[in-house]
């Protein structure tokens, strides 16, 4: 029988069946032998098939495999003895949740996000968030921020709990679709799910006050159902965002404006690093590609994570 992952838990998954059935799932020994290198073989938004063990005893079944994906998130796994991570799959419309202060999330993040994402066909929403917590100078750098990734073809709003704005917009967007919401710890990712899902339990952290930054609460993505039939998808909080299989040569080819430029280059294999002609570097030169953007391009070639906030890219 085929079945949604809900939720994994260490060894053990939370699958709805055809049937409507949620169940308890272990993995088959042999689909931990077909040499994945990921640290999760199963993830979230997986559709598996099963096989029931033992319905008395709490609907407990089996993994039995894993159906082939329409597209996935992934990322760098901080375990050494892994490759990689699997965020979630099967995925239509991911949010990247983005706060300016408190925390602040750099556009390094964004744009390795943003490569990820691209990199794998899911469409990326930009929610600049908790608007109304922002004083004018924050407004004001959200905008340009919102703007200046506009300019290059995303899609950015404005997002707020308190005053309502952009929520009507959001709700209609999710409308029927698996959605992931995603970005740091504390910029308000399970807040907004339990706003669209109210009897979600879901524990919303706080702003630690020394640092700024959010405590985490989210330990495993989980999908949550929608009354519409679509699925929101919240992750755990993500410090950094490690890019995996995408070779230096590939990665301008997930900027998509400096795709776009690529066949105004001199060299059809322009890196756009020192090459003559390179028509990206010019665009770079004349302010019609944000100066941010092609650094943190330079940065991923390195391998490095972008560490300077936005205001000073």
């Amino acid at each position: 029988m085929q079945a949604r992952v809900l939720k994994s838990t260490g060894n053990w998954y939370s699958v709805k069946g055809q049937d409507g059935v949620y169940y308890r799932c272990r993995i088959r020994g042999k689909l931990r032998t077909k040499g994945l290198k990921t640290t999760n073989p199963v993830a979230a938004g997986d559709f598996v098939e099963i096989q029931i063990e033992h319905e008395e005893e709490g609907n407990i079944a089996s993994i039995v495999e894993i159906l082939p994906r329409k597209n996935y998130i992934i990322r760098k796994s901080v375990n050494l003895s892994k490759e990689a991570q699997v965020v979630a799959a099967n995925i239509d419309i991911a949010f990247l949740v983005v706060t300016v202060a408190r925390p602040q999330t750099t556009t390094g993040f964004i744009d390795r996000f943003l490569v990820a994402a691209n990199a794998y066909d899911i469409p990326v929403v930009l929610l600049f968030h908790k608007w109304d917590q922002y004083d004018l100078k924050e407004q004001t750098e959200a905008l340009n921020l919102s703007h200046q990734y506009e300019s290059v073809g995303f899609q950015a709003m404005k997002t707020s709990l308190v005053n309502g704005e952009g929520m009507s917009e959001l709700r209609s967007i999710i409308q029927g679709k698996t959605v992931l919401f995603s970005g740091h710890s504390g910029v308000g990712k399970s807040s907004l799910i339990q706003h669209f899902i109210p009897d979600t339990r879901i524990k919303v952290g706080e702003i630690s006050d020394w640092s700024e930054k959010g405590q985490h609460t989210t330990t495993f993505a989980e999908v949550f159902e929608m009354e519409n039939d679509g699925y929101i998808i919240d992750t755990p909080g993500i410090k950094g965002f490690g890019l995996v299989d995408i070779p230096n040569e590939e990665i301008g080819l997930y900027f998509q404006e400096m795709f776009a430029l690529l066949p105004q280059c001199k060299f059809n294999s322009c890196q756009h690093i020192e090459e003559p002609g390179c028509a990206v570097i010019q665009a770079v030169e004349s302010g019609s590609i944000p100066s941010f953007r092609y650094d943190n391009y330079r940065s991923m070639l390195m391998d490095e994570d972008t560490k300077s906030p936005y205001r000073n890219g």
